[in-house]
């Protein structure tokens, strides 16, 4: 009787203990590879995008930010390009033509190159569609976000500064004397050289 009744413990024991084993699988949500950040990822390709956004200090402009991891163990990738895609394609960004080496297993965060600035109608809060080209011809379109200059992303805009620097020397140019300007025409040139003002962090913040 006793060995019965033991069996049938062990049996009820067993029942309960499925669900549990059955809910073990090997593609649960805490086994993905999750990064909390306002940016976006792709590991779809061989070299994933990681950090991916537009980094804005003003309306009209910002920056491109990512990193670039190379899988692969015996090929290395030349990023080659940056473009806006779908409802993107005004973006204009500069340099259009890239040459940023990612070697094999290496890692190049492009906060560490020369800047890749974007101008357009950006609004920070707003997701652009961009396409990267890699000189294997292989592409990676992705959504990233559009982010204020501010907090963690302070300073990573340089098109902030290159729309400073261009709008001071149109300023220099238009205020010379010619012949045939005008008062006006000079003020209107003036007043067109000047940059958008910049986004109050502060007043972000309490948005």
């Amino acid at each position: 009787m006793q060995s019965r009744r033991s069996l049938r413990l062990a049996a009820g024991a067993l029942v309960l203990a499925v669900p549990l084993l059955g809910s073990c699988g090997f593609d649960k949500a805490t086994d993905r590879v999750y990064t909390p950040a306002a940016t976006t990822n792709d590991r779809d390709g061989d070299v994933d995008v990681l950090g991916a956004g537009i980094v804005s200090a003003q309306p009209g402009s910002g920056t491109f930010i990512a990193s670039l991891s190379n899988n692969l163990v015996d090929k290395d990738f030349t990023l080659t390009g940056v473009a806006g895609a779908g409802d993107w394609t005004d973006l204009k960004f500069e340099p259009s033509e890239l040459s940023v080496d990612v070697p094999a297993r290496g890692f190049v965060n492009l906060v560490d190159e020369d800047p890749i600035t974007v101008t357009g109608d950006l609004t920070p809060g707003q997701f652009a569609e961009l396409t990267l080209t890699f000189d294997s011809g292989d592409t990676v379109t992705m959504r990233v976000p559009v982010l204020y200059a501010c907090d963690t992303y302070a300073g990573l805009d340089a098109s902030a500064s290159e729309a400073s620097g261009s709008a001071s020397a149109s300023a220099t140019e238009s205020a010379s004397p010619t012949e045939s300007s005008s008062p006006s025409a000079t003020a209107s040139a003036t007043a067109s050289a000047t940059p958008a003002a910049p986004y109050d962090c502060v007043a972000v913040g309490e948005g």
